[in-house]
């Protein structure tokens, strides 16, 4: 945690506190402007502003940081992954990070499964280290990759398995805390750790305790007090799970670990409707499953490889076996009363239908017919299971009665409901309805016998209603065990006794009215840039340690900083449209810094739950941030890298540019003046072009236009970006040979800019036309884009939509090899120019390789390659195009393996900037260059994307290929091509086509345009 200066401090008590903790504790004190604007936030809709922040490295800090907060009067907030969310992850005072240091995984005895755990240790390390032993930590909320066990432990946390397994109290043997007046105890059962008076005060009032907790398996509200009777063995660490950091500090705890399942299958239960689905799940408890999960279609975004019906349940069993598990799923389906059901056994297809439901905490907060934002706040009440189906109904009827929508999902087994709310919480009528809809539904809560918390805890969203749940009597006992602990209210106040109104410090509050003046048109929020930074609630899918399949988010597992996860940005970028904390808005230094080490790579554009897309977040803030002012070097060199090369081409100074580029002196001066890192080789310009190319094979073959020598079949348009056309022609070359031996006719974009659109349609030209008509090359504007330039930008988009209009008015595709480039025509063309009809269509045209034989030449039946593949998919084409065709493409040409996930680290111009080199060699070492490493002999390197090849060139000393270049490297060996023959008598038999006739003009030489 780095500290980035005073601005945001408060003045002198402020520095006071500073000083006091950077002499008493031996880990960072931040309380700069980026440290505190980082944790202003959980995943609720609350917002507090926090003194600072300190990461201690072990129990005597967090002592010694208490100390001096108990001294000095300043409040202290113990914080996991600050995945909360009911706000108690956030606070006024020092917060205390137990992320960074205190997040060691101490000790495992198989034997006697059991854990000794730091607070600050994510649930999946404890995961990963208990499995090789057939152990598990029972417990598993669907943030098990970023949540810590402290975080679980303070707020009681459950997860999918609880109907076997229990609640994070259930699987709590010892904790050792800290008392905000210094006293280490270690709480136990037995009255084992206990403050002095806690024993009397509970002693005192048993007949109340005895019968003011309603029982029910989700009873997360309020203090477990109950747990303190002697028939419940008097635990006190039991009662100290879901306090939610008010009583005491946790360093230690010892955990208990299950059994896991050798095998498990999972039974999805297709019912008519969630009334129907919840009234089952009670029923199918008795048949023992690990899990009774619910949903509704109205969250699930598609249903496939779901059973018929409008709700589900998925029911987990376990087994010693595959055989066991699956003659379990099964068994319990013939006793469910079903309108449909699958059982699947596959794990793979188990992840991708559990990957629906952990998604679901942020998918959910979209509503899924684009109707606006939904919130939590209530979001996970419970009921017996027995009445969950009759709650469902009254609670579908309130939202009715208020004018509000949601989605339910959540642990039906267990009566538990997850949902998102459809509240105005920017409005002051809106806020108001939030909290009558509040206040009536903790009641309809109450009548069925709930609780208004079943797994998040109650925080600032449900602390105020607990009197409804409990009794003023109760809650007047709350806070006295409260005074027990901590008399000087000094831990997390303001949660559970003493509550804030469920009303206050909305993180809305602080946010621009009226929409901010941006460049791209956001269409997803409304052209709102603070509505597209509200898509950001927290749940911090982007901290997982292990990108997997996915992407997101590369720059926060190289560095393990906040600031550097998507999370992180979107926080930063939230406060200064506040202007609170980050106070100069654009020009802010804390977000451009924490924006730097964004790759750009768009993997949280899918990855995302809610799809925050921090790539575009990123050059939003870069153009306004240099708006008028001297932009850094690497901006102008690579920035502007289209320009160069065309010169380059120009001049045809590619072999003198390139011999000098290999005299090292004059390299390392030539980076230097780029802004370029000096760990990094400059690339190769080709000495050919690719167009260069296409028109010297033109006139090779004699023929009168460009479409000579093509199949028979559909015409392409073949787009030469800058990488295929001055970095890596090789691949357009190769993807030509393939297109043509699939029977399609190859043509590229035109380059004559006619002053008239009807000039321009390649039917109608006249002599005065052609000689003011300019020519120009087309560009996806990549470069632009991801360096901010996006004045610069619209202008070359604009210039290439002029130029693809004759194009647009064909059926032709648009094929882009360089999946970046596919990327940017299909996302930032429409969103930069969202005025001009044009940009919709053409990014509508854009096609992969893949994707153009599949759909145009459908019959096309590829070569044998037969061969093993690894390498990576690019971060673009899992983010933005999918890679669906890609792999049955794959496949058909008898390619086997699987792709890593993750970004290679290059990311475009990112890998090559001045001070990016460790963290892209990082992201590059995390999958895709392991993978590499490990292939056996004789294995295909595929890398679509030129930063890939050139990560894998220089990092590895390895050539990645194009699948192009594979395919038609195979077409060559075999010395044929399906089709060829023939397709190139039809196209010398065709006649010229609208988009032949369009682009004719090509086959001369086209100055540049710039």
């Amino acid at each position: 945690m780095r500290d980035h200066g005073e601005s945001g401090a408060a003045g002198p008590p402020s520095e006071a506190v500073r000083e006091a903790l950077r002499g008493a504790v031996r880990g960072e004190v931040a309380f700069g402007t980026t440290a505190r604007a980082l944790h202003t936030m959980d995943a609720s809709n609350y917002r507090r502003v926090p003194l600072g922040v300190v990461a201690p490295r072990d129990a005597e800090d967090v002592a010694a940081a208490l100390a001096v907060c108990r001294e000095l009067g300043v409040p202290v907030v113990p914080r996991g992954g600050g995945t909360s969310i009911a706000g108690q992850a956030t606070g006024t005072g020092v917060v205390l990070d137990f992320t960074r240091h205190m997040n060691r995984l101490l000790d495992l005895d198989p034997a006697a499964r059991t854990a000794v755990v730091q607070p600050g240790l994510v649930l999946d390390r404890l995961q990963e280290a208990a499995a090789p032993h057939g152990l598990r930590f029972g417990p598993d909320p669907s943030t098990h990759g970023r949540c810590t066990l402290g975080g679980m432990i303070g707020n009681n946390s459950c997860g999918s398995h609880s109907v076997a397994w229990g609640t994070t109290a259930d699987n709590v043997g010892e904790l050792s805390v800290l008392t905000a007046r210094g006293a280490r105890l270690t709480a136990g059962r037995d009255w084992r750790g206990a403050p002095e008076g806690l024993r009397a005060l509970v002693e005192g009032e048993l007949a109340r305790l005895r019968t003011g907790f309603p029982e029910l398996p989700r009873r997360i509200s309020g203090y477990a007090l109950d747990a303190l009777l002697p028939e419940k063995g008097a635990d006190v660490a039991r009662s100290l799970c879901g306090s939610e950091g008010t009583l005491g500090v946790l360093t230690e705890a010892v955990v208990r670990l299950v059994e896991a399942p050798r095998a498990r299958a999972l039974a999805v239960l297709g019912y008519a409707d969630e009334s129907a689905a919840a009234h089952a799940a009670a029923g199918l408890l008795p048949y023992g499953p690990l899990t009774v999960e619910g949903m509704a279609a109205d969250l699930v975004p598609g249903t496939a490889g779901l059973p018929r019906g409008g709700a589900w349940l998925f029911v987990e069993t376990g087994g010693d076996s595959a055989a066991e598990a699956d003659a379990r799923a099964r068994a319990l389906v013939r006793a469910a009363d079903v309108t449909d059901a699958v059982v699947v056994t596959d794990p793979a297809g188990q992840r991708t239908l559990w990957r629906i439901r952990e998604d679901a905490s942020g998918t959910a907060t979209r509503m899924p017919d684009g109707g606006g934002e939904a919130w939590p706040g209530w979001e996970d009440c419970a009921v017996p299971p027995a009445r969950l189906g009759e709650y469902l109904k009254d609670f579908r009827r309130l939202l009715t009665a208020h004018g509000l929508r949601g989605t339910p999902y959540g642990h039906f087994g267990d009566g538990c409901i997850h949902v998102r709310i459809d509240f105005d919480l920017l409005t002051p009528d809106g806020i108001a309805r939030f909290r009558r809809f509040s206040e009536e539904l903790a009641a309809t809560v109450v009548a069925h016998g709930g609780s208004l918390s079943g797994e998040h805890g109650d925080g600032q969203a449900r602390a105020e209603l607990l009197p409804a749940m409990y009794g003023p009597e109760l809650v007047e006992l709350f806070a006295r065990a409260k005074a027990v602990w901590d008399p000087d209210d000094l831990l997390n106040p303001g949660m559970l006794v003493r509550p804030h109104r469920l009303d206050e410090n909305l993180r809305f509050a602080v946010l621009p009215r009226r929409p901010v003046d941006v460049a791209f048109g956001y269409p997803a929020d409304g052209g709102d840039f603070s509505a597209a930074v509200r898509r950001c609630v927290g749940v911090a899918k982007c901290r997982t340690t292990e990108a997997g399949t996915g992407v997101m988010c590369p720059s926060f597992r190289a560095t393990g900083e906040e600031e550097h996860s998507t999370r992180g940005r979107a926080r930063l970028l939230h406060e200064m449209l506040a202007g609170e904390v980050v106070t100069e808005g654009w020009r802010s230094p804390e977000v451009r810094e924490a924006l730097d080490l964004c790759l750009s790579c768009k993997g949280c554009r899918s990855d995302c739950p809610v799809g925050v897309d921090m790539a575009t977040y990123k050059a939003e803030f870069l153009h306004h941030h240099y708006e008028g002012r001297r932009r850094p070097a690497a901006h102008y060199a690579m920035g502007w890298l289209p320009v160069w090369l065309r010169w380059v081409a120009r001049t045809r100074t590619a072999g003198p540019l390139n011999a000098l580029a290999a005299v090292g002196p004059l390299a390392r001066v030539a980076e230097r003046l780029g802004g370029i890192a000096r760990e990094r080789e400059l690339p190769r310009v080709a000495r050919e072009p690719f167009t260069r190319w296409w028109k010297r094979r033109i006139r090779a073959r004699g023929t009168a236009g460009p479409g000579g020598g093509a199949g028979g079949g559909p015409t392409v348009v073949l787009w030469p970006d800058t990488f295929t056309e001055h970095l890596s022609p090789s691949v357009g070359r190769a993807a030509v040979r393939v297109l043509e031996a699939a029977g399609l006719r190859v043509l590229p974009p035109p380059t004559l800019r006619l002053p008239a659109r009807r000039v321009a349609d390649g039917r109608s030209r006249s002599a005065a036309a052609l000689l003011t008509a300019r020519r120009a090359r087309v560009c996806c504007g990549l470069t632009y884009v991801s360096t901010g330039q996006l004045d610069r930008a619209r202008t070359v988009l604009r210039r290439t939509l002029d130029l693809m209009a004759p194009v647009l008015e064909t059926s032709a595709p648009v094929l882009v090899l360089e999946p970046s480039c596919a990327a940017a025509l299909r996302t930032d063309l429409p969103e930069l120019l969202h005025e001009d009809p044009r940009a919709a269509l053409l990014a509508a045209r854009v096609r992969t390789f893949a994707e153009t034989l599949e759909e145009y030449a459908p019959h096309w039946t590829p070569p044998a390659v037969d061969r093993p593949v690894t390498g990576q998919t690019h971060c673009h084409q899992h983010a933005v195009l999918g890679d669906a065709a890609e792999r049955r493409l794959r496949e058909a040409a008898g390619l086997t393996g699987e792709l890593s996930g993750g970004c290679c680290g290059l990311a475009g111009d990112f890998g090559f900037e001045e001070g990016h080199y460790e963290v892209s060699a990082a992201c590059a070492e995390e999958q895709l260059l392991p993978a590499v490493r490990e292939a056996a002999p004789g294995t295909v390197i595929l890398a679509d994307g030129f930063s890939c090849r050139t990560q894998l060139e220089q990092l590895a000393g390895v050539r990645g290929r194009h699948l192009a270049e594979v395919l038609a490297a195979a077409l060559d060996d075999a010395g044929r091509g399906a089709g060829q023959d023939a397709g190139q008598d039809a196209g010398k038999a065709a006649g010229k086509d609208a988009v032949e006739k369009a682009v004719e003009d090509t086959v001369e030489d086209a100055p540049d345009g710039e």
